[in-house]
């Protein structure tokens, strides 16, 4: 059993909490590292509080207020692009929203989610939490461009084109929502380089970006009639 906050393993754990080693990443908590395990994730390292280490030092790697009682190391895995149905995230900065798209995404069906330029680390420890496991089950893409996303593009912006209506029909090929930040939005020449503009019909001035990334997501997933 690890006793010393000092020993080698748990200053490397620091580092990969702290996102300073590239391609590795933290799950804190039972429910994520079991949601991995039933994804067929393997960890590189599998710690249990007072099995493996002892609880005080596991707790000064955490990242939780309240400490953990179990932790896991895994490699991240990047994906490529993949529908029918897709959501592609444009400048969404916060990881707690990033995190909560790709819970949606699983939550909806969606092949894949796709993380655009200065879009939060969806494998930073806030994301992760935030995804309650979907992160081990929804595969994660990066893109640069919007040209590198599959099939139909709808670039969601508030009070653009048509109010945005499903289902999407599956014989017309994949299709990708794409969501900007909440405040900021999606610049014009994000929008203008979609397929086609549509907006979800609100009465305030705004939505969540997460939040409008998983009405997108139901509305084009849903099943009947338009």
């Amino acid at each position: 059993m690890i006793t010393s906050a000092t020993n080698p393993l748990m200053k490397e754990l620091r580092r990969i909490q702290a996102r300073k080693v590239p391609g590795r990443f933290i799950a804190e908590g039972e429910d994520l590292v079991q949601a991995a395990t039933e994804a067929g994730w393997t960890a590189e390292h599998h710690l249990r509080a007072d099995v493996d280490v002892e609880a005080g030092v596991l707790a000064k790697v955490s990242g939780l207020g309240s400490g953990t009682r179990e932790l896991a190391v895994y490699a991240e895995q990047w994906g490529a692009p993949q529908g029918p149905l897709v959501v592609a995230l444009w400048g969404v900065k916060d990881p707690g929203n990033v995190g909560t798209v790709i819970r949606g995404a699983l939550a909806f069906g969606a092949g894949s989610v796709i993380i655009g330029p200065e879009t939060a680390d969806p494998f930073g420890p806030k994301a992760v939490r935030a995804s309650m496991g979907a992160i081990f089950a929804v595969p994660v893409a990066r893109v640069a461009s919007i040209e590198e996303l599959p099939g139909t593009t709808i670039g969601l912006a508030a009070r653009e084109g048509a109010a945005l209506r499903g289902p999407w029909p599956a014989a017309n090929g994949p299709v990708t929502v794409v969501v900007g930040a909440e405040r900021q939005g999606l610049p014009p020449s994000v929008v203008n380089s979609c397929t086609m503009a549509a907006h979800i019909p609100i009465a305030s001035e705004s939505l969540n970006a997460a939040m409008a990334a998983t009405l997108a997501l139901y509305e084009l997933s849903r099943v009947g009639d338009a």
